[in-house]
């Protein structure tokens, strides 16, 4: 019988099981290059975009091996954009996931190294792929662009130049909220979509950009509503350092019925594919309602 807890579980454990098996494969030509490689990407959290993944595929009858380089690669990729965040020049943060960042352990120089590692062992797992076959190189091709400067590094550069700015709207904030998150969100979903000869891809392009909306909006609620001890990381960085954020632009209560109507955009997304969605039906609910 289904369970979700235990489903999730279950992919996630999939999930850290290759992702060790990669992170001990990395090249220890620099001891301490990889220990801040490792320190971040095994520092745990809810490893919501490679579970997306497998659960796609899982979904689309492909199999789990066919997907799990690719859900490294966008880990790798995520940490090394979450190291880069949390250096002083970005959002400035201390901790990551209730432990110090990696620039607070291993200093910046090897924090921003430890990163550039990671995104170029994210691109290594891509190649690798690539050798397979034209739907693969199709996958490779979308995770990179997903992540670079039409992807997830244009969302982070609009963060930081709107940071502080009084004259900004709406449409700014569905930028970077599509770019800095939702690109990331959106690309497990097509890869498991590519690599099942794009079976329900249109459907699933569209569930990942409202998931990602949906994502963000709680991550910014979550900084005014949330505490450290679940969250793992400073509350209340985005209005000090005046990031835009759906708060900022709404107020919290309006924020937070913006978040209940995107949940039901997500929901109504998956009407639309033939397939059984139970998993990601439920996953809406959990970053809905989710307190860290």
């Amino acid at each position: 019988m289904y369970d979700y807890d235990r489903q999730y579980a279950a992919y996630l454990s999939s999930f850290e099981e290759a992702l060790q098996k990669h992170c001990d494969a990395l090249s220890d030509k620099s001891p301490t290059l990889k220990k801040a490689m490792v320190y971040s990407v095994t520092l745990g959290g809810k490893r919501i975009r490679p579970v997306l993944m497998l659960a796609a595929a899982d979904m689309l009858g492909t199999p789990a091996e066919e997907v799990i380089p690719f859900a490294v690669a966008l880990e790798f990729i995520h940490t090394y954009s979450l190291i880069h965040d949390d250096l002083p020049a970005m959002d400035n943060d201390d901790f990551r996931r209730g432990r110090p960042s990696n620039h607070k352990v291993f200093g910046e120089a090897q924090a921003i190294l430890a990163g550039d590692a990671l995104l170029n062992a994210a691109y290594d797992l891509c190649f690798a792929q690539c050798f397979k076959g034209e739907k693969y190189v199709r996958a490779s091709k979308y995770l990179c662009e997903a992540a670079g400067e039409n992807g997830m590094i244009a969302g982070q550069s609009a963060d930081v130049l709107w940071a502080n700015k009084t004259d900004f709207t709406e449409e700014e904030l569905r930028f970077i909220y599509e770019y800095k998150t939702g690109k990331l969100i959106v690309a497990p979903l097509a890869i498991a979509s590519i690599l099942a000869d794009d079976r329900g891809f249109l459907e699933l392009e569209a569930f990942g950009r409202s998931l990602g909306r949906l994502f963000q909006l709680t991550d910014d609620i979550l900084d005014v509503t949330g505490d450290f001890g679940q969250l793992g990381k400073t509350v209340g960085k985005d209005k000090d350092e005046g990031k835009l954020t759906c708060v900022r632009l709404y107020g919290l209560e309006k924020a937070q019925i913006e978040a209940d109507l995107c949940a039901d955009d997500c929901l109504l997304s998956l009407e639309r594919l033939d397939a059984d969605t139970a998993f990601l039906k439920d996953l809406v609910h959990f970053v809905r309602e989710r307190k860290k």
